[in-house]
């Protein structure tokens, strides 16, 4: 008879690669949370090494958001998946009027992952957030197959608190109100898509990708009547008024010579047929806002850095089917629609 030896192959030691091991609940997964990423997020909170975060409402309404974000390439012009998940987050937050306050942080690791690329996205995560005035306050983090997550997946909620009386919600639209466009259209679009494709551009668009939490707190500072805002991500801002005209069943009539659209990205769309409209934003936001503080509220927007380009754009006109039409330059109107398809997968 042949005797059977059986034994247990030890783990490989750590090196400069995420393994499996890595998302195994054991010393190397302890390991990387000790040195990657509780340095980056250090906060009393997240240094309790609790599974989740215990703390007191800051106010009496809460607004709450989750996010997912499986951008390619990881790193582009102006951001990269990590400020791009800080800054959805937190700006999904801000179009419901609150005040971002904590986030959590889900990270899908794909075997083989650079340790160095997952250290420089955590460190943009944590400046980012830093810069948003929130703190991360829990997570988790799990290990796929090589070949099976494309380097690293980010999912993330967030709180936030809510310290005024408005509703500020597709809902609250009347006919009648303002909408204003916080700046220039397209840059985060055409910045994945230049730095995808390896496009050579005379001049290089970075993405507009940003937080919006301080503009939103010198409109609502303004005392001006809010009733919704929109952050124009997938889609871009065609998606966002189509949406709320449809939802509200008011006509919409916006004019084109009043969108601001930079002058690389007007020519990339002329270029590659894309319409700078349908295209995606990560630092931009639609405001319906009451007629009679139109002027007040695009004060506020520019008066800061990150909505000093804001503009007033259209009207929402009368209850009807939510019919959103473009004024063209020459005087036309033609309606606007939302794209049939996918303009650019892995956006954000």
């Amino acid at each position: 008879m042949t005797e059977t030896s059986i034994s247990c192959p030890l783990p490989a030691p750590p090196g400069d690669l995420v393994q499996m091991a890595h998302g195994g609940g054991g010393r190397l997964m302890n390991t990387l949370l000790r040195t990657v990423f509780l340095p980056a997020f250090d906060n009393p909170l997240l240094a309790a090494a609790h599974d989740g975060a215990a703390f007191p409402s800051p106010a009496r309404r809460l607004a709450f958001t989750t996010d997912s974000y499986v951008v390619r390439p990881l790193f582009f012009p102006g951001g990269d998946i990590g400020s791009l998940a800080v800054h959805g987050t937190v700006n999904d937050l801000a179009m419901c009027g609150a005040t971002p306050t904590s986030l959590s942080a889900g990270f899908i690791l794909e075997e083989g992952l650079p340790l160095e690329t997952l250290r420089r996205v955590v460190r943009s995560m944590a400046a980012a957030a830093a810069r948003a005035g929130v703190a991360i306050v829990t997570g988790d983090t799990k290990v796929v197959e090589r070949g099976k997550g494309d380097g690293v997946y980010i999912c993330t909620a967030g709180i936030g608190a809510i310290d005024h009386e408005l509703a500020i919600r597709p809902g609250s639209v009347r006919a009648g109100d303002a909408i204003l466009l916080s700046g220039d259209l397209g840059r985060h679009g055409v910045a994945i898509l230049a730095a995808r494709s390896e496009l050579a551009m005379e001049s290089e668009v970075e993405s507009d990708s940003a937080p919006l939490a301080e503009p939103v707190r010198a409109l609502l500072a303004s005392g001006a009547e809010v009733h919704c805002l929109r952050d124009l991500t997938r889609g871009g801002l065609a998606a966002a008024a189509i949406e709320i005209a449809e939802f509200c069943r008011i006509d919409a009539r916006l004019d084109e010579g009043a969108i601001p659209v930079s002058d690389p990205v007007r020519s990339a769309c002329e270029l590659l047929g894309f319409d700078p409209l349908h295209l995606a934003n990560e630092g931009r936001f639609a405001a319906w806002v009451a007629e009679k503080d139109a002027d007040r509220a695009l004060a506020a927007l520019r008066s800061c850095p990150a909505t000093a380009g804001a503009s007033r754009i259209g009207t929402m006109t009368r209850a009807g089917h939510g019919t959103v039409t473009l004024r063209i330059p020459m005087g036309a109107e033609r309606a606007l629609d939302m794209l049939a398809g996918e303009q650019l997968p892995r956006i954000c």
